[in-house]
C-alpha cells in the first residue's frame, strides 16, 4: 500500500511513523509512505504557502496552487483511491474507516494547517475529509500520522498475527474484553480462574460477555 502525506511540517509525521509496527512495515515494504513538502510547490521565492482570506476573516489561510501542483504532480504518476483532507468538521475517523483504507491501494493524505485550506481544494480535489475528534488542532499532521498508524497495522502481514488485529478494540463495536497476563497472582490480585481453566468455548464466551458489559459502562454510544 502506497500514502502519500502532503504537508508543511513532514518532520513532525516522520517521526511518529519510524518505530514500532509501523516503521518495520515501512522497512518490510508493507506500507510505501511518502511525505511531501508542501513548501516544494510554491511558486514564490518566500516558499509561502497561505495567503489573506477573501471576505476580512482573521488567520491565514492555504492557498489553493501550491496545493493543486502537488496533487496534480502526484496523479500524472499514478491513480489514487482516495485524496483525504484532515480537518476538524470532517467525518469522525473510526475502526471501520481505518479498516475500509486498509484495503485500498493508493491514499494521498492533505495535512490541513493555519484556518484551514482553500475551499476550492475541497469542492474539487479532495474525496474524502476526516477527523480524529471534535477539537482543533495546530495542524492536520498529528491526524494524518495517527490515521496512517490505524490503516496499515490492518494490511495483512504487518501484525504477525492477524487474529490480533480482528480483535482490538472497536472492531464490532466492542471495547475489547480484559486481558491478564503472568503471575496468576500479584499482591493479592488474582487472574480470573475461567482464564486458565483451559476451557476455550467458556474462555471465548466470558471474554465476548466481558467486552459486552465493558462497552455498556464506558461506550453505550457502540451499541446504539
Amino acid at each position: 500500500m502506497r500514502i502519500d502525506i502532503i504537508t508543511c511540517l513532514p518532520e513532525m509525521i516522520e517521526q511518529a511513523l519510524s518505530c514500532s509496527i509501523i516503521g518495520r512495515a515501512r522497512k518490510n515494504g508493507y506500507l510505501d509512505l511518502h511525505i511531501h513538502q508542501l513548501r516544494d510547490y510554491s511558486t514564490n521565492k518566500w516558499r509561502r504557502i497561505d495567503d489573506y482570506p477573501f471576505g476580512g476573516e482573521p488567520g491565514m489561510v492555504m492557498q489553493i496552487e501550491p496545493i493543486d501542483r502537488c496533487i496534480s504532480a502526484l496523479k500524472s504518476e499514478r491513480d489514487y483511491d482516495e485524496v483525504i483532507y484532515t480537518s476538524p468538521d470532517g467525518e469522525k475517523f473510526d475502526q471501520s474507516h481505518a479498516n475500509e483504507m486498509s484495503m485500498l491501494n493508493n491514499i494521498i493524505i492533505l495535512c490541513g494547517h493555519y484556518k484551514g485550506i482553500d475551499y476550492r481544494i475541497r469542492e474539487h480535489l479532495i474525496t474524502r475529509e476526516f477527523s480524529i475528534g471534535d477539537y482543533v488542532l495546530t495542524g492536520g499532521e498529528l491526524p494524518a500520522a495517527i490515521m496512517t498508524d490505524a490503516i496499515t497495522r490492518l494490511i495483512p502481514g504487518v501484525i504477525g498475527d492477524a487474529g490480533s488485529a480482528l480483535s482490538d478494540t472497536f472492531q464490532d463495536n466492542l471495547l475489547a474484553p480484559p486481558i491478564y497476563t503472568r503471575p496468576a497472582e500479584y499482591n493479592g490480585w488474582k487472574v480470573p480462574e475461567i482464564l486458565l481453566s483451559g476451557h476455550e468455548a467458556k474462555i471465548d464466551q466470558w471474554k465476548l460477555e466481558q467486552a459486552v458489559e465493558r462497552t455498556k459502562r464506558l461506550r453505550p454510544d457502540l451499541l446504539k
